[in-house]
């Protein structure tokens, strides 16, 4: 997850502060000792949520001997990070894919996946993601292929839906909410929007919960998301899969935001014998950090080695 501010004298008029930056490189420290120990002082990172590039330029200045190949479904995410990353020339390459569809074509040092939905595709009304702003219900990361939320909820049978928004949002009103958007169907091609589906799913909450620190749709529009990306399957995958595209001693690090994704990594990283913990607790946030932005306090980075 980045923090994106309004830039003028950026072209995209973006800037990138990412998330946990501080503990990325003390995560990746190992990645100097290994770079200098291979031929030529050279290897690949893959930076499996490429966003606006901010992760990929931080640690590609860090550490001179570094490429990374960016893996990111967002067009416009894409195009924020190939003007980040241009003054570093070849050793950046942007890939057009799924992390969870992503073969690397050779081994690579280090593996770094940002799971976080990122500030523009938060704060930008016509990604659908937000629901404070009204926008179409949309919440799909590829904005070009897929099913989206609308449609998700106007497919689904009821008992369906609340078990989803029950199992990816941990909302305990799940079925008050799916009967109540199964009622106000059709959600998809009628002009609604993610402010109309939020009001719907806020006034399934008695009046005295409606004006907590959390808004109470934040559960069902999260279960939403991550239903439309499939984000557990293919962080599932990830896990399967990183492993195997590291060298001996490679460093696979993944920033999550929930627990339904901490749990997945923490799990893997304890029971995967092809990788062992670089260390047991997860870094999280500075005060500092966390007052500058308020989405990192829900940040965990988890490290681990691949073994021999």
């Amino acid at each position: 997850m980045e923090v994106h501010q309004a830039a003028p004298d950026s072209p995209s008029g973006y800037q990138h502060a990412p998330v946990l930056a501080e503990a990325v490189l003390a995560g990746l420290a190992p990645l100097a000792r290994l770079l200098a120990e291979r031929p030529g002082g050279g290897g690949t990172l893959i930076d499996c949520t490429l966003g606006g590039g901010g992760h990929s330029a931080l640690l590609l200045q860090a550490h001179p001997g570094l490429r990374v190949v960016g893996l990111d479904q967002d067009p416009s995410a894409r195009a924020a990070a190939a003007e980040r990353l241009a003054p570093f020339a070849d050793r950046a390459r942007v890939v057009a894919t799924n992390f969870a569809d992503f073969t690397p074509a050779e081994p690579a040092v280090a593996v770094l996946a940002d799971l976080g939905v990122s500030s523009p595709q938060l704060d930008v009304a016509a990604r659908g993601f937000s629901f404070r702003l009204p926008g179409p219900i949309d919440m799909r990361m590829n904005p070009e292929a897929g099913e989206t939320a609308a449609e998700l909820i106007d497919r689904l049978e009821e008992s369906a839906l609340a078990d989803l928004i029950y199992a990816y949002g941990e909302e305990r009103l799940s079925r008050r909410i799916a009967r109540r958007l199964v009622a106000e169907r059709p959600w998809s091609g009628g002009g609604r929007s993610s402010a109309d589906l939020a009001y719907a799913v806020a006034g399934c909450y008695p009046p005295s919960a409606r004006r907590g620190r959390i808004h109470p749709a934040t559960r069902t529009f999260q279960a939403l998301r991550i239903a439309v990306n499939d984000e557990l399957g293919a962080l599932d995958r990830l896990l399967q899969q990183a492993p195997d595209w590291l060298v001996p001693g490679g460093v696979l690090a993944i920033i999550s935001f929930h627990s339904l994704e901490d749990r997945r990594v923490k799990t893997a990283f304890l029971g995967d014998d092809r990788l062992e913990r670089v260390s047991r607790k997860p870094w999280v946030a500075e005060p500092v950090e966390q007052e500058a932005n308020p989405r990192s306090r829900s940040a965990k980075l988890r490290v681990a080695r691949r073994l021999p």
